[in-house]
């Protein structure tokens, strides 16, 4: 145990100062969720710089007696592993409208939740292909809405940059 803390601090303290080239702009889909908010999303990240950016997701869900539309917003921070390595966290928030019939009961209304992101990605760039693939987790609290409480799942991003 000791030496996995060891190696942790290590990778973390080395990432730190590496920082990731940031791609201007990229657009694609996240497949995957984040508790409440499950499904696919249209997701867009407009870089700040160097090592920040913002991603910004519109998602739909639903099946049989549920519907979901949402937006969130994160802003990331974002450093070089090795090569096209990258990884990234930041704090984020969602707003999201439902709607629930079952026949029995019916609900609409708002979710309004905040949490972050985190993450890890491979930039083809490195390689001439303008796309990005990345695995990461958006745990949120809602704190209006159908689901209130914490959530969080994994999504897979694949997005074309420019």
């Amino acid at each position: 145990m000791k030496k996995a803390v060891l190696i942790f601090t290590l990778v973390l303290g080395v990432s730190l100062f590496s920082q990731a080239q940031i791609n201007p702009h990229a657009l694609g889909l996240r497949f995957g969720g984040d508790g409440s908010t499950n499904g696919a999303e249209l997701s867009y990240q407009h870089g700040m710089g160097d090592a920040n950016r913002l991603e910004f997701d519109l998602g739909f869900r639903g099946y049989k007696h549920y519907r979901n539309m949402f937006i969130s917003g994160v802003y990331q921070w974002d450093w070089n592993i090795k090569g096209g390595w990258n990884w990234y966290i930041g704090p984020g928030a969602i707003l999201g409208f439902y709607n629930w019939d079952d026949k029995i009961t019916s609900s609409r209304g708002l979710n309004i939740g905040l949490g972050g992101q985190i993450g890890i990605e491979y930039d083809f760039n490195k390689s001439g292909a303008p796309i990005i693939v990345s695995l990461d987790t958006r745990p949120m609290f809602d704190f209006i809405g159908y689901n209130n409480g914490f959530g969080w799942g994994a999504a897979l991003g694949i997005r074309y940059t420019w």
